[in-house]
């Protein structure tokens, strides 16, 4: 009877112990990943490969498929609107950090943990401030913001039914239309705005308006429609994700890039 139990538990042991790519589909070692190719220090375009993001997204990826046998190549897919629309399509498996969101969970699978949170926040013209404490403060002042941006499920709700904020394409657009005076301040990521802000030279032109209106986690997330899509490769990408937040890569990643980009 040992025997018997033996010998059919040694080969699903055995099954189990095997990098995630030896018993996988073989279209499925290779997935392709995107994200805001705005998002510096998390993501920006290689400027030595335009096609290619880099940043603390794209070599905590590369990291995860490395410790599970896979390749997860992080591509540019176009502005963040038309990114997170070739991922919810299917046609490209993953988004390098994504927000949670109702309605987002409608489209994608979210794997826990978040790999990191950043805050967003208030921007607005040097010298042009005003009395922000609470989200109510910005009632009655024209906002901007991106396309299908989101910066936490409470705060999108509140604007939604409150705020007047006019979505643009790219974060390009909305800091330039701030600076002419054609809004009166952009809800954006701290680190990101930051990195904007001194590629276009107006560092000195804009600030920041505390407390944050939110601070959201950054999640891997892998289309409904991807075909690589499947209970075991969700499980896996789990498991060693847990396992990275565990330890100090992601800030590591984070520091490293902040340096690079700089």
């Amino acid at each position: 009877m040992i025997k018997r139990c033996l010998r059919h538990a040694l080969p699903l042991l055995c099954l189990m112990l095997l990098p995630l790519a030896a018993v996988a589909d073989d279209t499925c070692r290779r997935l392709t990943a995107t994200g805001n190719p705005e998002y510096p220090p998390y993501l920006w375009r290689d400027p030595r490969n335009p096609q290619q993001l880099m940043g603390a997204n794209a070599d905590l990826l590369k990291h995860l498929g490395k410790q599970l046998g896979l390749e997860i190549d992080v591509v540019y897919a176009g502005p963040w609107s038309r990114a997170q629309e070739e991922v919810r399509t299917g046609r490209i498996d993953l988004l390098a950090g994504y927000f949670r969101t109702e309605a987002r969970q409608q489209h994608m699978d979210f794997i826990e943990p978040p790999f990191l949170a950043t805050p967003s926040v208030v921007w607005v013209r040097q010298g042009d401030a005003f009395a922000y404490r609470q989200w109510a403060d910005l009632k009655g002042r024209k906002g901007g913001t991106l396309v299908n941006n989101s910066h936490g499920q409470q705060f999108d709700e509140y604007a939604q039914a409150h705020l007047t904020l006019e979505a643009v394409p790219t974060a390009r657009q909305a800091f330039e239309k701030l600076v002419h005076k054609r809004s009166a301040y952009v809800v954006y990521e701290q680190y990101p705005g930051m990195a904007l802000a001194r590629t276009l030279g107006i560092g000195g032109a804009v600030q920041v308006l505390q407390p944050p209106v939110s601070s959201e986690g950054l999640y891997l997330a892998i289309s409904h429609n991807s075909p690589c899509n499947q209970p075991q490769l969700r499980a896996a990408l789990a498991r060693e994700m847990a396992r990275i937040v565990g330890g100090a890569l992601p800030q590591q990643l984070l520091k490293q890039n902040m340096e690079q980009w700089q």
